[in-house]
């Protein structure tokens, strides 16, 4: 709209204002703090449950869910013993969140007006309680699980006894795992110096964490910073150690798929557990494909589905989570795949049926989008190029057929025996019909 006879549109007016908006250093510093982000229909659509807290929220993104709020009371218990065990005042608690509340609101992508500062609207300070109340709880369940001296709850108590334990940790752990359902790891760093009087320790709160999540995953590198929030930590525990190295060839063409995992062992390629459990163990030696060993259960889905997702929305992630996913995928084709791998070790099949991890990993790698020239991409060239060869695959129709049992090796030997003594017995009887007149011997001369 035109204010008046020769003024600027209205909309100009604003466009113009925020020009410089529009400088690089600028965007660099607004994007950079963001690792908290909430999950885009078009991922979501692959499994909406998968991105869900079920029984906490954590964060701002599912604060008020109605099917979260009765956590609310334990939350605010949780908080109240912290308390009265620490022998602290809470305003230490607030003081210490509060100098990093800038940095805080900047790790939510999108956060809503009412949780950020403004003049008179309150949302710096429910924001703060927030953090508090939600960092202080992560904070005593996770002690609680480890089993460290908390005694000042009740023996009956529905969340912080050995019955809670059992029956509710489960479901905590899995909602730490959601994308959308994140506290940053900054926030427990803070309470527990609070509560301490020690210094920040990165490595400790790194530990706490992981060993919460993942009590028998490799513990993170000392010295490698705070992890971002509990899904960074997780993912982080999963991938160590270095790919294979494997020269860039291009023997194959690019958009060749690897085998299903049937295929390959019909032509002679072998399977093996790796050493490690890092999913950047894939290796291919001497015709043997390793691979880390992967347990498949009810909370395999989501946990790959929300690292996916984290990876494809927080830049300088990588990834190396979704190139597995993608490699699984390709080499599951049926339950005959998962069957095979089972028998290798590869997979620790916990579902119960063959037929669903094959569709679990056919499902979870819908739409994903892969760098080119990963290291992955590497092992599979590797692979095809092994798969192509024919002697590979004669070889090995001969050692799956022959070779099997010690009967099949048997009949083999019998059939060869029996075929070079039918060749002998021909070429004894048929060489007197071919053997010259003059070929007999010399009679011996007569006597004198």
């Amino acid at each position: 709209m035109v204010a008046g006879g020769g003024s600027k549109r209205t909309w100009v007016v604003e466009v113009e204002k925020t020009l410089k908006e529009a400088d690089k250093s600028v965007e660099v510093s607004r994007w950079e703090r963001h690792c908290i982000y909430r999950v885009p229909a078009c991922i979501k659509d692959i499994k909406s449950k998968a991105y869900q807290p079920q029984v906490v929220s954590l964060g701002p993104f599912h604060h008020g869910d109605p099917n979260l709020l009765p956590m609310e009371e334990h939350k605010r218990r949780a908080l109240r013993h912290l308390l009265r065990r620490a022998r602290r005042p809470l305003d230490d608690f607030v003081a210490a969140v509060e100098d990093d509340a800038e940095q805080l609101e900047s790790a939510y992508m999108d956060l809503g007006v009412e949780w950020r500062a403004g003049i008179g609207s309150g949302g710096r300070e429910r924001f703060l309680e927030m953090m508090i109340v939600d960092g202080c709880f992560l904070l005593e369940v996770m002690r609680t699980a480890a089993g460290k001296n908390v005694h000042d709850y009740a023996n009956n108590d529905p969340i912080f006894s050995s019955h809670g334990i059992l029956y509710m940790v489960p479901y905590i752990r899995r909602d730490m795992l959601m994308l959308e359902n994140q506290l940053p790891l900054l926030v427990l760093q803070k309470l527990n110096a609070v509560e301490t009087g020690k210094p920040p320790n990165n490595d400790f709160v790194n530990r706490m964490v992981l060993r919460f999540l993942a009590p028998s995953s490799r513990p993170l590198q000392p010295g490698i910073g705070l992890g971002l929030h509990p899904l960074d930590v997780f993912r982080r525990s999963m991938l160590y150690g270095e790919y294979q190295k494997i020269p860039n060839s291009r023997d194959t063409q690019d958009n060749d798929i690897i085998r299903s995992a049937v295929e390959l062992y019909e032509a002679g390629i072998g399977f093996k557990t790796s050493k490690s459990s890092s999913l950047h163990d894939i290796r291919f030696r001497h015709g043997v494909l390793s691979m880390p060993t992967v347990p498949v259960d009810d909370s395999t889905e989501y946990m790959f589905l929300n690292m996916m997702a984290f990876e494809r929305l927080h830049v300088g992630a990588g990834n190396d989570v979704t190139a597995y996913v993608f490699f699984m995928d390709n080499i599951i084709d049926s339950a005959k795949d998962v069957a095979l791998l089972s028998s290798k070790g590869i997979i620790q099949n916990a579902v119960g049926s063959d037929k669903a991890v094959a569709k679990l990993f056919n499902s979870i790698s819908r739409d994903v989008v892969l760098e080119q020239d990963s290291a992955l991409d590497a092992v599979q060239r590797q692979v095809n190029g092994y798969f192509r060869q024919p002697w590979n695959m004669w070889r090995a129709n001969l050692i799956h057929t022959y070779f099997r049992s010690p009967w099949a090796f048997l009949s083999l030997a019998a059939a060869v025996f029996l075929l070079v003594m039918t060749i002998m017995q021909t070429v004894y009887t048929v060489m007197p019909y071919y053997r010259p007149a003059d070929s007999n011997p010399p009679s011996a001369p007569s006597p004198m």
